[in-house]
């Protein structure tokens, strides 16, 4: 019985720690390609990605044109839209 507990216990730990966690943190390193007023366009390779920065940005030096780069970045919906779907006629049959 002690058991079980410990193995819920340590279950219902894992988990919470998970949902503490908060969205996945995804990482951009490259060159800086153009600074925007409340964004930066990162070059990787071939591919240019625009990041957008708010009041929330934590900045470590002197962004500029050339610089290398590291940015830590999460998604977040800024909306999303749902489209109901059409029944299959399988469905309709019902």
């Amino acid at each position: 019985m002690k058991r079980v507990i410990v193995l819920v216990c340590a279950f219902m730990f894992v988990a919470a720690l998970a949902y503490a966690a908060g969205p996945k943190i995804y990482q951009l390193a490259g060159t800086v390609y153009l600074v925007k007023d409340g964004s930066i366009v990162v070059q990787k390779g071939n591919e240019k990605w625009e990041v957008k920065q708010d009041a929330g940005t934590k900045v470590t030096g002197n962004i500029k044109q050339g610089s290398k780069v590291t940015v830590q970045y999460s998604m977040v919906a800024t909306k999303i839209e749902v489209s109901e779907d059409k029944p299959t006629d399988a469905q309709t049959k019902k």
